[in-house]
């Protein structure tokens, strides 16, 4: 372990709250409780707030695995802060073989990708094409975030169709972006859900999330309502 690491799990420790370790252990299955030291997340922002851009993140980044849920977490707010883009993608694509767990995926949605949509796109498709089931639901997270606004369009929606997997947590993330999709571009998403192009477990867990979101208007969610599968 590098000194810099030994240095900043230091002062990770000494945020340590052991009643929130026990209720954040207990939000991420199969997580070991002893890897979690139990810092807040205002505190972890913090921390990536007053370590970016120094030589101690610098050296923290590159020393991979680490030992402890917040340290992961950490890595994740750190890259958040780097301003280039070639060096966030670089940084990300270091960490995300390491991330084990849908809660370190899904605090991590660096900045600058906002800038650089057409590259970023490019990206996206590579990392949901990976093995690497926590990279395949980081990528269509960032689908999710940055294309279904102003950059959307309709084949983005079919890359996220064409996903075959069997781990709990992509598919979880499929029925996730497509129950935002219903918010954001509904005849399009619900053409998808229509015709029946997803699994079903997808299929429905997508139509349950979006009759639970506030952005949905009742008769939309009737509509969907309707379409649930057996």
């Amino acid at each position: 372990m590098k000194e810099e690491t030994r240095q900043i799990r230091e002062k990770l420790m000494a945020l340590r709250d052991v009643k929130y370790r026990d209720f954040q252990s207990a939000l991420i299955p199969g997580i070991d409780p002893q890897t979690v030291i139990g810092v807040r997340m205002p505190e972890l922002r913090r921390l990536a707030g007053s370590l970016a851009g120094s030589r101690e993140a610098e050296e923290f980044l590159k020393d991979l695995p680490h030992d402890y849920y917040d340290e992961n977490v950490l890595h994740g707010k750190l890259i958040e802060k780097i301003q280039d883009y070639d060096q966030c993608v670089a940084a990300v694509e270091a960490f995300l073989p390491y991330v084990d767990n849908w809660a370190v995926c899904d605090t991590m949605s660096p900045r600058v990708f906002g800038r650089h949509h057409r590259e970023l796109l490019v990206k996206i498709r590579q990392w949901m094409d990976s093995s690497h089931p926590y990279t395949v639901r980081f990528g269509i997270g960032m689908l999710m975030s940055h294309f279904l606004e102003e950059d959307f369009a309709p084949q983005q929606m079919e890359w996220v169709v064409r996903i075959s997997s069997g781990e709990y947590y992509v598919n979880m993330m499929r029925a996730w972006y497509f129950a935002t999709a219903l918010a954001k571009q509904y005849e399009e998403a619900l053409a998808v859900i229509r015709d029946g192009r997803l699994d079903l477990w997808t299929h429905n867990k997508a139509i349950q999330k979006a009759v639970e979101s506030r952005r949905i208007t009742d008769e939309q969610k009737e509509e969907l309502k309707a379409l649930r599968r057996k």
